[in-house]
């Protein structure tokens, strides 16, 4: 029951981070569908074994909304337009939209990453019932030959679209990878990254005026 997630399949959480050419950096997978996106990050960057390739000073992730708010980890305004399509019949119409759209635009990457990976893995939407560290093994390695054929096919057919429409974002259906889900976990506020993120949304918006 707790690899249920929302949906009511059984799934797994899966947290991953990928560079701005869409390879991934970082991959956990193994919790159950049920847990929280904030649990299982916390679990990630706080496990020394993990490796966690935690942003340098000056320098910080993009992350969605669904993750607290940590210094070195970016999240948008809650509670206002975000992805570049709520955009297209209105543009952003203060500092915080602005901020917004352009951190929605950068992040798409990720789901372009996610959208290749769910295309060409379709044992991914329709897993075996195997054991649970098989299909754990499994999952990672679909990230790790991701990889490998972005970064040594370059005619590689999945990945040419995405050069072609830099827009585009595959979609396949895939439950719950990467969603908040049942329970809450406490989180401590950043102010540091508050700053920081107010910082950024003052100087678009006032570049975009200039324009």
């Amino acid at each position: 029951m707790p690899y249920r997630g929302r949906k009511g399949v059984p799934t797994f959480n899966v947290l991953a981070a990928c560079d701005i050419d869409m390879c991934f950096t970082f991959v956990s997978a193994g919790w159950e569908g049920s847990a929280h996106d904030t649990r299982v990050f916390l679990h990630a960057i706080g496990t020394p074994e993990f490796k966690f390739p935690k942003p340098p000073e000056g320098k910080y992730y993009l992350v969605d909304k669904g993750y607290p708010d940590r210094s070195g980890y970016l999240v948008p305004y809650p509670k206002l337009r975000y992805h570049t399509s709520q955009f297209e019949h209105m543009p952003p119409q203060n500092k915080r939209e602005t901020f917004n759209r352009w951190h929605s635009s950068l992040r798409s990457c990720i789901e372009r990453s996610f959208g290749v990976l769910k295309q060409r893995w379709k044992i991914l939407t329709r897993m075996p019932q195997f054991s649970v560290e098989t299909q754990i093994q499994i999952i990672v390695a679909t990230f790790a030959l991701h990889n490998y054929i972005r970064i040594n096919s370059a005619d590689d057919p999945h990945f040419r679209v995405l050069e072609e429409y830099p827009d585009f974002i595959p979609s396949l259906e895939l439950p719950d990878v990467n969603t908040s889900s049942q329970g809450s976990v406490a989180t401590e506020s950043c102010t540091q990254m508050k700053v920081v993120r107010d910082t950024i949304a003052d100087s678009l918006w006032v570049a975009r005026r200039r324009n």
